[in-house]
């Protein structure tokens, strides 16, 4: 078994571990991020959609210490932030372990150091690597998370999970029901509808759907008016948009947008045009799925239509409690932070999150620059010499 050791350790790849990686360097920390995937970002280079633009503003994107070119429009595409984040590695000088697989992180009391342990997936050897400091920066979409429904395997046609969906062409009429009505669903349905398809989607719970610019002045306003009252206007201006949204099998959620992305971490829908084809009926709407049998699909409405391909937008689970251990403070087992905004990134023991905070690509920065200054001022102040 290898070891190394290092003050701060990384787990995770993404915009968040490259932040911190970033952050760390300003202040010439050495470090070390493990990554189990073959690259950097695995998400945006490998699991997401073509269509896939940053929906904030890119003021509320950039990661810390390199703003986006001038060149890039208001919101960046999915090229473009790859671009982006190969001009970020290259400029901080960030080089990842690769194909790392952390299976256990522990704090050791005797040396008062974390031990983690990561499988190399190439040579099939397990690594120990220990550090005064750990940061968790494996991100909120870590693990694909297919639901389990009655009857799922008996489907005869394609079944796929939105990070191995690139874009509509192959599935010209073909029927193709998307389950999931996040922003990933939403735009992917609306992606099959425009490459002819014969697009449909569940929508099992209320959502609100927003413009950007909707999204943009609200986030404007949060920082002069309290948050209900800014909720309350995002809903006025939803309703004057896009009117009466149950006539098409969507309900709005009796919570306001901001308030339900801070406390439960739900994004609204940004439309980008799945709204226009909901009303045409272009894109139908159905609800929660009972049961699959073959290629029928029934609905909680008692009704049944037949599919050729099911793409499941259903988001990601976090398996951080799984290798993580020595932690009753910081992580709760879905691997989101107990504490609350903004206490949110700091744990016991050198343990802290990046990117956790479901505030986005903004909040992983604002964590990134918090977690580097804490170990910077706790190296100076304890252990000089680390």
């Amino acid at each position: 078994m290898q070891e190394q050791q290092l003050p701060a350790i990384i787990v995770g790849a993404g915009p968040s571990g490259l932040a911190t990686a970033a952050c760390l360097n300003l202040h010439s920390i050495p470090y070390i991020i493990l990554e189990r995937e073959d690259c950097f970002a695995s998400i945006w280079k490998k699991y997401s959609y073509d269509r896939l633009h940053l929906h904030l503003y890119k003021q509320f994107c950039e990661l810390p210490h390199f703003p986006f070119p001038d060149s890039y429009p208001r919101f960046v595409s999915k090229d473009q932030f790859v671009s982006y984040l190969n001009g970020y590695v290259s400029c901080f000088k960030i080089t990842p372990l690769y194909r790392r697989c952390v299976e256990l992180a522990e704090f050791d009391e005797e040396t008062e150091k974390w031990i983690v342990k990561a499988r190399n997936l190439d040579s099939d050897e397990v690594e120990e690597f220990k550090g005064k400091f750990l940061v968790v920066a494996s991100g909120e979409a870590c693990d694909a998370y297919t639901p389990e429904i009655d009857g799922l395997k008996s489907f005869p046609g394609l079944i796929l999970h939105s990070t191995r969906f690139k874009n509509g062409k192959a599935f010209t009429n073909k029927n193709v029901l998307v389950v999931g009505s996040g922003n990933s669903g939403m735009e992917i349905a609306l992606d099959l509808a425009n490459h002819g398809a014969k697009s449909s989607i569940v929508v099992r719970s209320p959502v609100h759907i927003l413009s950007r610019k909707m999204v943009y002045l609200g986030l404007t306003l949060l920082k002069y008016i309290p948050l209900k009252v800014v909720d309350s206007l995002m809903i006025m201006l939803s309703k004057l948009v896009y009117r009466d949204l149950s006539k098409y099998g969507i309900n709005r959620p009796k919570e306001g947008p901001l308030f339900m992305k801070i406390a439960y971490g739900k994004y609204p829908v940004f439309d980008v045009g799945t709204y226009g084809k909901i009303k045409s009926r272009e894109i139908q709407v159905f609800p929660a799925i009972s049961s699959i049998r073959g290629n029928e699909v029934l609905f909680d409405n008692g009704k049944a239509h037949a599919f050729d391909t099911i793409v499941f937008c259903t988001g990601f689970k976090r398996s951080t409690h799984i290798w993580l251990k020595d932690d009753d403070y910081l992580l709760n087992v879905d691997g989101i932070p107990k504490p609350s905004f903004p206490n949110h990134w700091k744990g016991n023991n050198g343990l802290y999150c990046v990117g956790l905070s479901r505030r986005g690509l903004y909040g992983a920065s604002s964590d990134a620059q918090n977690v580097a200054n804490d170990i910077n001022s706790l190296l100076k102040r304890f252990s000089p010499s680390v």
